[in-house]
């Protein structure tokens, strides 16, 4: 039987690139970034982005995105203290949710050490009622669409 190769994509495939800076704290006593901190890097570049690419605080706006899923493909192990460089593209914007797809390069790497996928949809207040992709966010995020992943 032979076995289907994914071909991941590398930096350039990414049209946003944010650096999050690695921490002691990060590794864990095999020597590497834990696991759970690879998540963290995914929600701190996806909100990072759109903070910065609104110009407004996300958590002010009547609508926001909660997070319905979550996977990382583990490629390679991070280290401290090397920077990280989280690449961001959606994969999929729709009426009221947004895949993303973050890739973790290490330094200068243009292989990625992760790939993760990274789904928001957007709720209302308190009653956490499914709504519309806010156009402030939907506007900051068609540049980032590959493919054709418009709803």
């Amino acid at each position: 039987m032979t076995e289907a190769h994914t071909i991941e994509p590398g930096r350039d495939d990414f049209p946003v690139l944010r650096t999050i800076s690695t921490r002691w704290e990060d590794e864990d006593v095999y020597g590497h970034v834990n696991n759970v901190v690879y998540y963290s890097f995914f929600d701190t570049a996806v909100n990072g982005y759109l903070i910065e690419a609104t110009g407004t605080d996300i958590r002010a706006l009547p609508e926001y995105g909660i997070v319905a899923e979550t996977s990382c493909r583990f490629l390679r192990e991070l280290r401290f203290p090397v920077d990280v460089h989280a690449g961001l593209r959606v994969t999929r914007l729709g009426t009221s949710s947004v895949v993303y797809e973050i890739g973790l390069f290490q330094g200068e790497s243009t292989e990625p050490a992760a790939i993760g996928r990274f789904v928001h949809v957007y709720v209302t207040g308190a009653d956490r009622a499914v709504t519309p992709v806010p156009d402030a966010i939907r506007s900051v995020l068609e540049p980032l669409v590959v493919g054709a992943a418009h709803e």
